[in-house]
């Protein structure tokens, strides 16, 4: 955005104009005041006080998710969000929940491919209450034959309406299946039916006691709390569950070099034909990363972006066009997905697609651009902030995945706000290469020969 501007188109520039020169002073979000401690069991502890509201917000990261999951048994780190909920030796199955709605509370979980993720908000008095909770299930989770079986057909029953019965449900699986080798993200999340169906209840006794132990989590308390009262608190129900002395395998394959370009055509029951390229990219963290997560803002963060203007808006060639950079704590990939318009063909829009992403590579980014992508940082950085559970959720990010480096949730805002134009396109030449590359096209079932060319 240039400083100065014409009378007449003054007005019409002003707020971004003064977004874009006030970045530093005005919008850069105050810093998270926490302090970090590791209990005798291995337990990793963060506080951040915060007595704007009275209430507490709670998360416990256990450093598991679908990666760490061995060939043949996929799916156990969702499976286990679901049976945490199902009783404790204190606790009878599903009153966990209804312990934290009846004091007024919320609670939920989440599973992602590097981590399962516990949390309670509940009034700040509750405090003694979820650390109670979350302790006699850590300590002492009820894993019987009957609650197993049932609570598996709950998660297949999960997987055929989010999945398999969703246009385009299983797009992700698909590209990530075609994508990978040996990543250990090439299994979804939610496992396959056929891991489900062959899981005993022994393996998912061990899965428990590997995995969720004291060593293998980080407990994230935000909100109005003394902090050497909560610390006690922690200590009183937390400290006490037994440390593992289970080593913790962190052995992950690596997926080899691409060497060449991948092309893969296949069939799916779905509507209109995909276009998928997509190129194996770093991890969360190293210091291509940042440009990473500003090329996917350029790209494609809403209707403005690059890949949306040109294929939806300029050509139609696609009913709707996205994508992004999966950077998570294992190397993994940036991707470009169109939904092809009725009247076009998968080779213009795969045409289009790539046309774009070598743009980044062959043209530097105007300042204009780049300054817009900062912007959309900027206010993603502050919006993911403004609640206690979102407070939380930064903090326990840079601790469990950026593995102990907890500055890094104040600390990636300035390296956000100075990615040069530059360090976009060294990123795109070193990534968005054709021998790193995979064109997935994916064709209505029973289309005719030859529809992926017409």
């Amino acid at each position: 955005m240039p400083r100065r501007a014409r009378p007449a188109v003054l007005a019409l520039l002003s707020a971004a104009t003064f977004f874009a020169a006030t970045i530093d002073a005005a919008v850069r979000p105050t810093k998270l005041q926490y302090q970090a401690l590791k209990l005798a069991n291995g337990l990793t502890v963060i506080l951040s006080e915060d007595h704007s509201v009275p209430i507490v917000h709670l998360q416990i990261w256990y450093h598991v998710g679908s990666k760490d999951e061995r060939p043949g048994r996929t799916g156990f780190a969702h499976f286990f969000e679901h049976m945490m909920f199902k009783g404790s030796k204190n606790v009878q199955p599903e009153a966990h929940s209804s312990y934290i709605s009846s004091v007024g509370g919320l609670s939920n979980a989440y599973t992602t491919g590097d981590a399962t993720v516990f949390w309670e908000t509940v009034p700040s008095q509750y405090l003694p209450l979820v650390l109670w909770l979350e302790a006699d299930r850590m300590a002492s989770l009820r894993i019987d034959k009957d609650t197993f079986t049932r609570e598996r057909e709950v998660v297949k029953e999960e997987r055929r309406m989010r999945v398999e019965n969703q246009p385009y449900g299983s797009l992700s699986e698909i590209i990530s299946d075609q994508a990978f080798t040996f990543s250990p993200y090439k299994h979804p999340t939610i496992g396959s039916m056929a891991d489900l169906e062959a899981a005993s209840v022994d393996d998912v006794r061990d899965f428990y006691r590997m995995y969720y132990v004291p060593g293998n989590a980080t407990v994230t308390l935000v909100g109005d709390f003394d902090a050497a009262q909560a610390i006690d608190l922690v200590q009183r129900y937390l400290g006490p569950v037994p440390r593992s002395e289970r080593p913790i395998p962190r052995d992950y394959a690596r997926e080899p070099p691409q060497q060449r370009e991948k092309r893969v055509t296949l069939e799916e029951p779905w509507p209109l034909p995909a276009v998928v390229v997509a190129y194996h990219v770093t991890y969360d963290g190293h210091a291509d990363s940042y440009p990473l997560h500003i090329a996917s803002k350029l790209l494609s963060d809403g209707q403005s972006s690059r890949i949306y203007q040109k294929l939806v808006y300029d050509t139609g060639i696609a009913l709707t066009a996205f994508g992004g950079g999966n950077i998570l704590e294992e190397p993994n990939l940036f991707f470009a997905v169109a939904i092809v318009q009725p009247g076009h063909t998968p080779a213009e829009a795969e045409t289009a697609l790539i046309a774009e992403l070598d743009r980044l590579r062959n043209q530097p980014v105007s300042d204009h651009e780049i300054q817009r992508a900062r912007n959309q940082f900027a206010r993603d950085y502050i919006l993911a902030r403004e609640t206690n559970q979102q407070k939380a959720m930064q903090l326990a990010h840079a601790a469990v995945i950026h593995h102990g480096d907890i500055g890094t949730a104040d600390g990636e805002f300035d390296i956000f706000m100075n990615t040069t134009p530059a360090d976009v396109q060294r990123v795109a030449r070193t990534y968005f290469t054709p021998q790193n590359r995979l064109v997935l096209t994916i064709l209505p079932r029973g289309s005719k020969p030859g529809d992926a060319q017409q």
